[in-house]
């Protein structure tokens, strides 16, 4: 073993060990929620001390454990005093739902989860202030598994964010180009990206997430190997971009909805993220159609009666015969002519529900 490759073992290192105090951050941003008395329990952080310098190995002294975790613990209390916005996403940090939420709000601390029914549980529950999941793709269309939980889901839309989705090839740094034979990435990425790889005769391999592919290529270094996400998981996992741009189309853009609980509608309200292309207003609602004929063209009429543009228009199987609608279109919801529109849509259709009125910004 030569010095460089120690140094690279101890860089490799020192990045888990961030990552993991990133982590430890999150979870202590969190416990805020369930701390009546103030950021600071002096019990706690004596247990935590105690465990750490009980815990010290051989080279790492009790003493140097227990300094370490009082600058820890003395960084979460400072983070849990700064009342910052928390907004949950699914997949790992560096996944295209976090650079939507740092478009949304750059401030905002991201906090990651495994699936997308936990944001909906983290914004349900409280635990977090918002959450942000994806809706639709223009390449990939409905984003089945998240439309069919906002059908029965207690939350509000209270924005949106359209994000180009730019796919960077990833790879560690000094890898040759030529000597990748496998790039790992979620499946709806690989398949976005399906002429690129057979250009370049690259085997695709699924992984459950793209941050997720890049922090394994980071953590594990597999060789001859690549991953396909974010330019922003390259920074978190210093990894180098060989190519950005991959997709097979160059129009791929993906639509987020941001959720909040329903009694807190107005709190901490966002604008529109600086450099955005633009903004509009819009709402967005759901209601049950069979199908019978007609039934979803009842309702349809009300809206262009009134004038309003519809801009989507989706269905979802929910029971046999069943379909729950998606509709959004352009307005405020205090603006008469779409609230009259809303009252009559909401006598013509069962389960008709306003899932919210937002401004969409487009990054």
């Amino acid at each position: 073993m030569t010095l460089e490759e120690l140094r690279t073992d101890i860089d490799r290192i020192d990045e888990r060990v961030l990552i993991l105090l990133e982590e430890r951050m999150e979870k202590a941003l969190l416990t805020q929620v369930f701390k009546k008395d103030g950021p600071r329990d002096s019990a706690r952080e004596d247990e935590v001390l105690a465990r750490a310098r009980r815990s010290a190995r051989r080279l790492v002294s009790p003493s140097f454990a227990g300094a370490l975790y009082e600058a820890i613990i003395a960084e979460s209390r400072a983070i849990q005093g700064r009342d910052l916005i928390t907004i949950a996403f699914q997949g790992d940090h560096g996944a295209w739902s976090e650079v939507a939420a740092r478009g949304w709000d750059a401030e905002a601390a991201a906090i990651p989860c495994r699936e997308f029914v936990d944001v909906f549980d983290a914004v349900r529950e409280g635990t977090v202030d918002y959450g942000i999941v994806p809706v639709e793709n223009t390449l990939g269309g409905l984003v089945g598994p998240v439309n069919a939980i906002l059908v029965y889901a207690d939350l509000r839309v209270v924005a949106a964010v359209d994000l180009p989705v730019r796919h960077c090839l990833v790879a560690i740094p000094g890898t040759d180009h030529r000597e990748i034979r496998q790039v790992h990435s979620h499946i709806q990425a690989l398949s976005q990206c399906r002429g690129f790889l057979a250009r370049n005769h690259l085997e695709p391999l699924p992984h459950f997430d793209t941050a997720g592919a890049a922090r394994m290529i980071a953590e594990e270094r597999p060789r001859a190997a690549a991953a396909l996400a974010s330019r922003l998981a390259a920074e978190l996992y210093g990894l180098e971009v060989l190519k950005e741009g991959v997709q097979d189309a160059e129009n791929n853009r993906t639509r987020f909805f941001v959720l909040a609980r329903r009694d807190e509608v107005g709190a901490r309200a966002r604008v529109p993220a600086p450099g955005s292309l633009g903004s509009s207003e819009k709402c967005s609602a759901v209601f049950h159609a069979t199908d019978k004929a007609g039934a979803l063209f009842s309702v349809l009429e009300i809206f262009a009666g009134a004038g309003i543009n519809l801009t989507r228009i989706e269905s979802v199987p929910d029971t046999p015969g069943d379909y729950a609608i998606f509709v959004d279109f352009e307005g405020r919801e205090d603006d008469p002519a779409v609230a009259s529109a809303l009252r009559k849509a909401a006598s013509a259709a069962r389960g008709f529900r306003l899932l919210g009125s937002y401004t969409e910004t487009r990054l």
